[in-house]
């Protein structure tokens, strides 16, 4: 009996002991470590990795820069099952203790005796995410002493919703996945809330080991992880037996989804990304910020697909340049590695690489990626080999004059299936597109295909713009004092200048002189000797000083006579800018392609829009517009437009538009507009009739030897400005003007960005009275006269009885540098 007292007395000093040995351990480890511990209150403010993510106005996604997929959700978003099957996974007593779990400690413990290893670390949840946010992965005896003091500093600073918030944000997943949102588009490609219970279970699955039980590397490790939670859920009462029965056999479906943009803008993306990171620096791929452009999503499509065909037109107008490459296919055996050379080589835009195996009659048969595919002669006879830009050999007469066994083309889909031959063009194109009436871009497209060249030639490119530059010039000629009516004589001028090798002696496009000229007939059939006479006439200074209200660099425009055939350089993107005021009734709004900035839920910025008010204009604004527009220097000018929306940031997320300023008398506007829209129902823009509207307008423009082609056009909801040309410039073709390279493509556009628009009728301002006129001088006719036509007047300067003198026809020598003849 008294051995047994004492027996039972040294179990209780050994237990006694061995408690205050363990919390003696257990201080020493505390006051030894706690000094170097992070502060847990750093979690209730904790930013996850999150990439940037750039979207258009309706919401589309355009791009994602970052190196962690990761998208970030509340607590009440996660699926309660999801919550289930993680806890059934990795710690079903989560809800019990207070971020350790003894009996999982030493469950550890025991392993740890057995075998004298660390199998597993009997961690809760709690103490993974003090691990995750603070410690390393290095398996040591400090780290889960640490492990277990912050996950007790945890629990008593967070709920338990908190850290599982916390914990399913952050893990790892695989594949670039961080956090159950970014694992169930990476393995499923849905949102988390729309995945099966034997989908939840397979990502509920990969904490563990993300490689190890993969589904799409490991699908039968997976499968026995997967059916295990599964198992374990039902034994804790989370489903019944009916849901674990069907969940058990639902197939492996996962697989690879990359990011899937929506929306193919590249150009765009990089110009927002590069937007931001001068803002904000290079932690904009890291905390969540989410861009909303002002790109509409189905006329970027549209831009992308009408630039891309307009080029390929362009290159087939020329000839075919011969296969990419020759593989040797002299037999069977050298098929193999020709088809790794195929599967190699990427597509290009709509461009898809393919293997010419067999060539019969008018027909060719060519291995594609995914099977075979036979090029009609429909698809051939275009291919008349090129030669020179302006030369093209003989017409083929079947298929092996075109292709040969071997060669590696390239080939695009058609509507009905078939493919053409094709070849990646050389030449490059722009389209800008905006929305007069607030400055938004709402599609941009820099070049034929962003992954082959990603020089930005809507931004970038700086061109001549030609005879897209004489709307402003014949604008300040209105505004001081001439009329659509006015006669220029459109005879030869010769320049002498010292500082000139030879002669300049400017020509029209024909090579052949009108005589006098009506403006509005000058305008609409691009006549250069007039527009450089009717510079003169207005002064240099003085059409300069104008055409900066439009918000063109001063820089850019030439001091002298070759400003009015257009030898300013600019972006397409300025030069479409500019244009917006001529569309919207004389108002400058401010280009931007940037509608709101969120970082995670907080708006850091919103674009505040100068934009056109017009029944709704107060009057003070109306006045101010009025009389800025009659001051002498109407608008700060040293910024060009491009730059100007960068500068707008307010911290706020409530946006009061501001009036837009006006910057042309409105029944200036009102007869430019008249004029331009002439361009194209009687001048040079007479493609963009098969629109079938009246209410659009717009310039060509062609620089010296073709080596740029423009077309801007509007109506008052869309303005777009397209170019095309070489990135070093040499000409386009002797054939090649802005009416036949860049209008093109500007009508294919326009149809889809005014498909559902309605025609808009012209409103006439006050102060704008019509007359009968002589169609020859420009003086006013009876009624009855034969030749006479209607024209608009400005009321004070419509014309007299008698003629309108004519201007001086000898012009003196212009000041500085002429260069070549732009038309």
């Amino acid at each position: 009996m008294k051995s047994t007292l004492r027996l039972a007395r040294l179990l209780c000093w050994a237990t006694f002991l061995l408690i205050c040995g363990s919390v003696l351990i257990f201080a020493s480890a505390y006051l030894y470590l706690s000094p170097g511990l992070p502060t847990v209150e750093s979690l209730k403010d904790v930013r996850l990795q999150t990439p940037l993510r750039i979207y258009t106005s309706d919401s589309k996604l355009i791009a994602e820069f970052g190196e962690k997929r990761r998208t970030p959700l509340h607590f009440q978003q996660i699926p309660s099952a999801m919550i289930q099957a993680v806890l059934s996974a990795e710690d079903d007593r989560f809800y019990e203790h207070h971020g350790v779990d003894i009996r999982g400690l030493l469950r550890a413990a025991a392993q740890l005796i057995q075998s004298g290893q660390i199998q597993s670390g009997g961690s809760t949840i709690t103490m993974q995410v003090a691990k995750n946010f603070f410690l390393s992965n290095k398996r040591v005896f400090s780290r889960k002493f640490n492990e277990i003091l912050l996950a007790l500093d945890i629990e008593s600073e967070l709920t338990k919703e908190q850290i599982l918030e916390l914990y399913l944000n952050k893990i790892y997943l695989g594949n670039r996945a961080y956090g159950i949102e970014a694992a169930a588009q990476v393995y499923y490609g849905q949102p988390i809330e729309q995945l099966s219970l034997a989908q939840l279970a397979m990502i509920a699955g990969l904490p563990k080991a993300p490689s190890r039980y993969n589904p799409i590397v490991n699908p039968q490790r997976a499968i026995i992880r997967r059916n295990w939670i599964l198992g374990r859920m039902l034994e804790l009462g989370h489903i019944d037996q009916s849901a674990h029965d069907a969940a058990v056999t639902e197939p492996v479906t996962a697989s690879y989804h990359g990011l899937q943009n929506e929306v193919d803008a590249p150009y765009i993306a990089e110009m927002v990304r590069a937007d931001l990171l001068e803002r904000y620096g290079s932690d904009i791929y890291t905390d969540g910020y989410r861009v909303i452009t002002t790109i509409d999503s189905s006329l970027q499509q549209a831009a992308t697909r009408a630039t891309q065909q307009g080029l390929m037109e362009y290159d087939r107008r020329h000839g075919y340049r011969g296969p990419e490459s020759q593989l040797p296919l002299t037999d069977d055996n050298a098929l193999e590695p020709a088809l790794d050379s195929l599967k190699a080589t990427p597509a290009v835009g709509p461009l898809l690489p393919a293997l010419v195996i067999r060539t019969e009659g008018q027909q060719a048969e060519v291995m594609l990626r995914d099977g075979v595919a036979t090029i009609p002669w429909e698809g051939l006879a275009w291919a008349r080999r090129y030669i020179d830009v302006n030369t093209l050999g003989e017409k083929p007469e079947q298929a092996s004059d075109v292709v040969t066994r071997g060669d590696l083309v390239r080939v695009e889909r058609q509507a009905d299936g078939s493919y053409w031959l094709a070849q990646q063009p050389v030449v490059q194109g722009a389209l800008v597109s905006f929305r007069p009436d607030d400055g938004a871009l709402l599609a941009l497209v820099g070049g034929f295909n962003f992954h082959s060249s990603k020089f930005n030639r809507a931004t970038q490119a700086e061109r001549e713009v030609g005879s897209n530059i004489k709307p402003f010039i014949y604008s300040a000629a209105l505004e001081n004092g001439f009329t659509a009516a006015s006669i220029i004589n459109d005879a030869p001028v010769v320049f002498e200048d010292q500082s000139l090798e030879d002669t300049w002696r400017p020509q029209n496009d024909s090579g052949r002189f009108y005589g006098p000229t009506r403006l509005r007939t000058a305008l609409y059939n691009s006549r250069n000797l007039v527009s450089i006479r009717l510079l003169q006439e207005i002064g240099i200074a003085k059409a300069r000083a104008y055409v900066q209200r439009f918000g063109f660099d001063p820089e850019r425009l030439p001091k002298d006579l070759s400003l009015a055939l257009g030898s300013a350089t600019m972006p397409p993107y300025d030069l479409a800018a500019g244009y917006m005021a001529i569309a919207n009734g004389g108002y400058r709004v401010i280009p931007h392609f940037i509608q709101r900035i969120d970082l995670l839920d907080e708006t850091r910025f919103e674009m505040q829009p100068h934009r056109v008010c017009r029944s709704e204009c107060t009057p003070e604004a109306e006045t101010a517009s009025l009389s800025a527009l009659a001051a002498p220097a109407p608008l700060d000018t040293a910024t060009p437009l491009a730059s100007e929306a960068a500068s707008m940031e307010i911290e706020q997320a409530s946006i009061t538009p501001i009036p837009a300023q006006r910057i042309m008398d409105e029944r200036v506007n009102y007869i430019m507009t008249t004029m331009l829209r002439d361009v194209i129902q009687s001048g040079t823009g007479r493609r963009a009739r098969a629109l079938g509207r009246k209410d659009i307008g717009g310039k060509t423009g062609t620089t010296n030897d073709q080596k740029d082609a423009w077309f801007s056009g509007f109506n008052p909801e869309v303005h777009t400005t397209v170019w095309v040309g070489f990135d070093q410039p040499v000409t386009l073709g002797r054939r090649e003007y802005g009416g036949t390279a860049a209008l093109p493509i500007w009508v294919d556009y326009m149809t889809q960005a005014l498909k559902e628009t309605p025609e808009q009728p012209l409103a006439q301002p006050e102060g704008i009275i019509t007359m009968r006129i002589n169609a020859e001088d420009g003086t006013p006719a009876a009624s009855g006269s034969p030749g006479a036509i209607f024209e608009v007047f400005r009321r004070e300067f419509a014309p007299v009885a008698s003629a309108t003198p004519a201007p001086r026809l000898e012009l003196e020598e212009s000041p500085g540098t002429l260069p070549q003849e732009l038309f």
